[in-house]
């Protein structure tokens, strides 16, 4: 049994943004928000920075870093390299530590890491210049429980000595030991307007005309009536140019959709910044959970009008189909890992600040001689964002969409050293890379679903996020990134 990791409590504080604060000029600061206060989803959040080694992917090879100098290169699967790096992973463990995350793997999961697990046509084109995976191994965290409304340091030196290289725990406990200052968000558009470096964007733009959108989806029309498919998830993506320091824009819009599986990643020259509502894959000891949404509505302007479109949400037929056909799908991927797979819960409404969803839940035990690492693998990626049958729908999607989707779809999450793991699907999910900043909103297509409404709807998703900076931000004459 390895040895428990040392806990020291900290002062618990509402908003982890405050914290983060603390530590967020370390290399790769990572942010798992539960977007506590405004949400009331979610329960934990886990903050670390400067992992001792970290693994990112480029196609056929993955590079692993570590903080000794120590640098390789590996043609493996990426998800077996993670195993390497947490070998207490490697088989199913039992939850013993009453924390979600006590040191492990931090990052995040590109949709486009779906090539090294299936082979997939290259037609998109790949103008993002982020890695299909970036995660790193950290051997400490700060984890907050608004449950319970306590706060911890977590400290695993057992997991640092089996890591290459030494790690400076003090230089973490000194930064940590000032609480900080609660009052620094009072009035978070003033900081927002006041800050020492500023967040400026341009107006956004999306990638496709709506006659082009309206021939895609007739594509997919066609392809569905051939027999080739049942749902595609079709995106549009949408960019605009921007200057200054990402996590600014990252608070503006947390706090406008408060969200239960977001996050804010902060790599050398780029920023990952997730609004997820979804659920992918949770494991707890030998309990495995997906949550797939499929289904949405905007909210209403009025109470009335609200509760008319919530109701209509849940007895459309159109949208409960869809939802099924994601169900079943899932059911099956957690199949090859899973034993007494269950659905517990179907079409579940959920509500967030622009929309309304349905939400179905899927359980299942983990099988004696499997592991978190490889029931992840083996559903990703998640198949509420492809269609179904899976390989299939994403073969269309790459012929139809003209660009690839980078971290869009992928996850973020963590897989702790105990086997315990989280992950989202990064839906309502930007990306900032080298001054241009993107974002992508879709749905599922099926047989009856009008081509128009689909149009409205893959925009409405989010319309709230890039108003949101315009609002803030908006800076029209923002010179264009060369």
């Amino acid at each position: 049994m390895p040895e428990a990791p040392r806990l020291i409590s900290l002062p618990y504080l509402r908003d982890s943004a405050l914290w983060f604060m603390q530590v967020r000029h370390l290399p790769r600061a990572v942010w798992l928000d539960s977007g506590h206060p405004g949400s009331h989803y979610g329960r934990y959040d886990i903050i670390s920075a400067a992992p001792q080694c970290w693994l990112e992917t480029q196609g056929e090879y993955t590079y692993i870093h570590c903080n000794d100098g120590d640098q390789k290169q590996s043609p493996e699967d990426p998800f077996a390299l993670i195993k390497q790096y947490l070998p207490t992973c490697s088989q199913q463990q039992t939850k013993t530590e009453p924390l979600p995350f006590i040191g492990g793997a931090l990052g995040y999961f590109g949709y486009d890491l779906g090539r090294r697990l299936e082979k997939i046509p290259a037609y998109a084109e790949a103008d993002i210049g982020l890695a299909d995976m970036q995660v790193g191994i950290y051997p400490w965290a700060l984890v907050q429980d608004h449950g319970n409304k306590q706060s911890w340091l977590v400290i695993n030196e057992h997991l640092s000595h089996a890591l290459p290289g030494a790690y400076n725990f003090l230089e973490i406990e000194q930064l940590l030991a000032k609480t900080p200052d609660p009052d620094v968000f009072h009035d978070l558009k003033s900081f927002l307007n006041h800050s020492e470096k500023p967040f400026k964007i341009s107006k956004f733009n999306n990638n496709l005309k709506v006659n082009e959108y309206h021939s895609a989806l007739a594509r997919i029309h066609d392809y569905i009536l051939a027999g080739d498919c049942y749902q595609v998830n079709f995106a549009q993506r949408f960019e605009a140019e921007f200057q200054g320091d990402p996590w600014f824009a990252y608070l503006a819009l947390r706090a406008i959709l408060p969200s239960p599986f977001s996050g804010f990643i902060q790599l050398t020259e780029q920023a990952l910044l997730s609004l997820s509502p979804e659920r992918f894959i949770e494991v707890r000891g030998s309990a495995v959970e997906t949550k797939p949404i499929k289904g949405t509505i905007k909210r209403g302007k009025t109470a009335d009008e609200d509760q008319a479109n919530a109701k209509w949400l849940q007895t459309s037929e159109k949208n409960r189909a869809e939802n099924v056909m994601i169900v079943d799908l899932l059911r099956n991927d957690l199949s090859k890992h899973c034993v007494s797979v269950s659905v517990p819960a179907l079409f579940e409404l959920q509500s967030f600040a622009n929309v309304h969803h349905l939400v179905s839940t899927i359980t299942g035990q983990l099988a004696p001689s499997t592991c978190a690492i490889d029931v992840l693998r083996d559903a990703f990626p998640g198949g509420s964002i492809t269609g179904a049958p899976k390989i299939r729908a994403m073969e269309i999607i790459e012929e139809l969409e003209p660009t690839r989707r980078s971290v869009y779809c992928g996850s973020l999450g963590y897989i702790s050293v105990d086997g315990q793991l989280d992950t989202s699907i990064a839906i309502r999910t930007l990306v900032c890379d080298h001054q241009k900043v993107y974002c992508w909103g879709g749905g599922g297509i099926v047989a009856d679903s009008e081509t128009e409404q689909e149009y409205r709807e893959s925009i409405g998703k989010v319309k709230i996020l890039m108003d949101t900076l315009e609002q803030y931000f908006g800076q029209p004459d923002l010179t264009p990134h060369v």
